[in-house]
């Protein structure tokens, strides 16, 4: 069984290799790193680090030296992070040391989530019904978006050679995301982020319309809900087998509905270029939820062209973290790789015994792996947490 824990590369620069084996491999009873090789801005409380307790990575960087022969001419670049030349390269570092760690290597890969090549990019980025730019998230439509995704990934697995490479974000990201001051006065439910999400970007225009999809009435029909919406007193739901039925609840609206199929279309083309670029050594996989439609993710579609996903059940029940794990297996058929993703973070999880029931439930559904997070947000002692609910399923290594 794959058992994976979401790490920082300035947790392992603070830690050191010793020190990081022997917490995940020994204390956790883990067999993997999961480590961040491209990543967003954000503020992190770092418990255990010895001088870093409040830390500001920079905003989408890459966590390892990009192979510049394959970057030349690329009209969107990665930009290696400074700490990369001021205190090393951890990719390389883990990689090559897999041998004395005993930990494969995986690369938490961020795709599409950045703000930096966004506002550098902003004919690349997702638009909403009005045309208002979500400079946070590329555009899985835009050549050039899709161009630095594959080249990333090859860049990564060609030179790196990692188990594997867990794709985040290769599709459209929701409205609400964490941005800095993010502010709502209207008080946006699950539909209306949903509606805001939708990008009608030149790209997206032109990719659908040649697929024959009512892109226009389709983008009318968006905005006047978001202006109905926005004119609320109070928030109201219009459509209320959100997300259950999935866009089948957008069936009365033709026009959308039709956008809504043809939506997954540049994800899943998308991630099948990813995996034909890829070193075919390094197992290519996703990182989604249970609703990965709202993100343009045709999971059955997708899991045919990559290696599996990786289902992040945060805060559930072990009974609904089994129906998830079920529901994943069917979609992605008995071959392909099946993860589990869970927070060890306090109130959701107040101890171990939660901790160890929602391993064990997943495992009993069937699940190939468990992914833990996040090696340096939480404090050291519930790497005794995760040992426990590991120990309480066998190391099926």
């Amino acid at each position: 069984m794959h058992l994976s824990m979401w790490t920082y590369p300035w947790d392992i620069q603070d830690q050191g290799l010793e020190t990081l084996s022997a917490d995940l491999a020994g204390r956790a009873g883990l067999n993997t790193v999961s480590m961040a090789t491209s990543y967003h801005a954000g503020r992190f409380l770092q418990p255990r680090s010895p001088a870093q307790k409040a830390y500001f990575p920079e905003d989408g960087t890459v966590y390892f030296r990009p192979d510049e022969t394959l970057w030349q001419g690329k009209a969107i670049r990665p930009l290696m992070a400074q700490s990369v030349a001021e205190r090393g390269d951890m990719l390389a570092a883990l990689t090559g040391a897999r041998a004395a760690t005993g930990l494969k290597v995986s690369c938490w890969t961020v795709c599409l989530h950045n703000t930096r090549l966004g506002m550098l990019h902003p004919g690349d980025v997702t638009r909403n019904a009005f045309g208002n730019a979500n400079h946070y998230s590329l555009c899985p439509s835009s050549p050039a978006a899709r161009d630095y995704v594959v080249t990333l990934v090859q860049d990564i697995t060609r030179n790196h050679r990692p188990d594997m490479l867990e794709l985040e974000s290769p599709g459209f990201m929701g409205f609400a995301h964490g941005y800095h001051h993010e502010k709502d006065g209207v008080g946006l439910n699950e539909e209306d982020d949903f509606l805001l999400s939708l990008c009608f970007c030149g790209h997206c225009a032109a990719r659908a319309g040649k697929a024959g999809v009512p892109v226009e009435g389709a983008r009318r029909t968006v905005a006047r809900f978001i202006a109905e919406f926005c004119e609320r007193a109070v928030p109201e739901r219009r459509f209320p087998d959100f997300p259950q039925a999935g866009i089948d609840a957008f069936r009365d609206h033709h026009d959308l509905h039709a956008y809504l199929a043809w939506r997954s279309e540049p994800v899943t083309s998308l991630i099948g270029a990813i995996r034909a670029a890829a070193d075919p050594a390094t197992r290519i996989v996703l990182i989604d939820h249970k609703d990965a439609w709202l993100g343009g993710v045709d999971l059955s579609a997708a899991g045919r062209l990559c290696d599996g996903a990786i289902l992040c059940c945060y805060d559930m029940t072990p009974e609904a973290i089994a129906d998830v794990v079920r529901l994943g297996r069917a979609m992605l058929g008995p071959e392909k790789f099946l993860g589990l993703g869970l927070r060890v973070f306090y109130p959701e999880v107040d101890g171990p015994t939660i901790l160890a029931a929602r391993v064990k439930s997943a495992a009993d559904a069937g699940v190939d792996g468990v992914n833990f997070y996040n090696y340096g947000l939480i404090p050291a002692k519930r790497l005794d947490w995760v040992g426990e609910a590991v120990s309480g399923i066998g190391r099926r290594y």
